[in-house]
């Protein structure tokens, strides 16, 4: 049985401000298959303080000039920027949800009625937010980058003891640092967090490529997340640590790809190799003439193709057996 995964195309904020390159990420994020578009909803005011420094990758892609508050300020969009593209991706056959990083931005996407709530991994310790997005009583997905396993823990604490059952929590395996280096990824402690928590895990992904989310599927992960930007060499934070749409057409077919390999525990032959069996598999033989009431011995049997006679399993049943009819050469037994 084929175990569908929740692959989330994560524009951010790498609409960088303007509607319609929103609009246009949406149709990318649409036609390459995957199950939603995510955005970032958040009031600067309510986010940063106004001198708060800029993150050691964001300096990187934006230069070492201007606060956090300021590059924040020019990538809000507002409510009515929300409505028009939850409208846009609706009529493009994908479902757009948003990372609220305040509470009256929580509130907001709660009232546009969106289906479920991601928590960025710099809110795991937030608990008035954990709170809150518990008492909506939708699902929640919590990326746990930078987090150690009591702080992951006393997160869903808080989640379970608002309200919200952890049936209804999906935490996301992730490295916040962008790009992540290979040697930090540690997809391993998905698997960690799956066994110790007993929730649903995914993986959030910000190395360069498509690998190592495909990967994450293969080890288990049932909800894939990976930013994504129309063209890489645009300004702003997060661009260059992005994958352009044909590289996220290509990384949601692998995962859908990898969605069918996986099958099923069951070990036994499929469809195609069934039909393969009787040219590819083996039988016992005549090694030479064999004649009636003959002793069959291993000098007058061998083992070949096809796979049409008794299988040579029996081998040691059928030796000390005798012959009740002539055999020629090559006759199945």
């Amino acid at each position: 049985m084929i175990t569908h995964v929740t692959i989330i195309a994560e524009a951010g904020v790498n609409h960088n401000g303007n509607i319609d390159i929103a609009r246009k990420m949406i149709e990318a994020a649409a036609s390459s298959g995957a199950d939603y578009i995510k955005f970032q909803t958040f009031k600067t005011e309510k986010l940063v303080t106004a001198t708060a420094p800029k993150a050691a990758y964001q300096e990187i892609q934006t230069g070492i000039e201007g606060s956090q508050f300021a590059m924040l300020k020019k990538l809000e969009l507002d409510e009515q920027a929300h409505i028009f593209l939850m409208d846009h991706a609706r009529k493009h056959g994908i479902r757009m949800i948003s990372t609220p990083f305040d509470e009256e931005s929580a509130e907001m996407l709660n009232r546009l009625k969106v289906e479920l709530f991601k928590v960025g991994s710099g809110d795991l310790t937030n608990v008035l937010l954990l709170r809150q997005l518990a008492r909506f009583g939708k699902p929640v997905i919590l990326s746990t980058g930078m987090a150690d396993m009591p702080e992951i823990g006393k997160a869903l604490e808080i989640i379970k003891k608002a309200g919200l059952p952890k049936s209804m929590v999906t935490l996301l395996h992730a490295n916040t640092d962008y790009p992540t280096p290979y040697t930090d990824v540690n997809l391993r402690a998905m698997q960690t967090m799956a066994r110790e928590f007993g929730v649903t895990v995914g993986y959030s992904d910000h190395t360069d490529g498509i690998e190592v989310p495909v990967a994450a599927v293969a080890l288990g992960a049932k909800v894939i997340e990976k930013h994504f930007t129309l063209d890489r060499s645009m300004e702003g934070p997060d661009h260059k640590a992005s994958l352009e749409p044909a590289e996220l057409n290509a990384m949601v077919k692998s995962i859908r790809n990898i969605e069918q390999a996986l099958g099923s525990s069951k070990k036994e032959p499929s469809p195609g190799e069934k039909r393969n069996m009787a040219a590819a598999r083996k039988s016992i033989v005549a090694a030479r003439p064999i004649h009636k009431g003959e002793l069959f011995t291993e000098h007058n049997l061998t083992i070949k193709r096809p796979g049409t006679g008794i299988c040579p399993l029996l081998w040691d049943d059928i030796i000390g057996t005798f012959a009740t009819r002539n055999y020629r050469t090559d006759d199945l037994i």
